[in-house]
């Protein structure tokens, strides 16, 4: 298994496309798996239409969910950051994609997205692994 790291600068985005840099990590690599996984207790991956407003749109639902005031018995950071460690038992830290021939096979609106709701971490990392088939 062939692993990587990629870093991500979220500061001023939640919804953050990744799928470049995904399928060009893929890119000449045969058949098999590729694994994304957000390496972080308060944030996660998710495959999403981008770039029609559906960004905003899960942004709004994640925090009508979850929303940030003083109901969290997880306190430190920024008011409501108890709802951040939530975040990844909703949008899950990991996703595995098919990769046919180098390529990605994700559906015709599909995009590899970290979802981060999460202000007091402006830089993230995210872990690429692929498994031969």
């Amino acid at each position: 298994m062939d692993t990587t790291l990629i870093d991500v600068r979220t500061a001023d985005r939640q919804v953050v496309d990744l799928t470049v840099q995904v399928a060009a990590w893929c890119a000449g690599r045969g058949d098999g798996l590729c694994s994304v996984f957000a390496p972080h207790a308060t944030c996660g991956v998710a495959l999403m239409e981008t770039g029609s407003g559906s960004e905003d749109d899960l942004v709004q639902a994640l925090r009508h969910l979850l929303p940030r005031d003083d109901r969290y018995r997880h306190r430190h950071g920024s008011p409501g950051h108890g709802a951040d460690h939530l975040l990844p038992a909703i949008v899950c830290p990991s996703l595995v994609v098919p990769v046919v021939g180098g390529e990605l096979q994700l559906g015709t609106w599909q995009r590899v997205v970290l979802v981060d709701l999460n202000v007091d971490n402006p830089r993230r990392s995210v872990r690429l692994s692929y498994l031969p088939g």
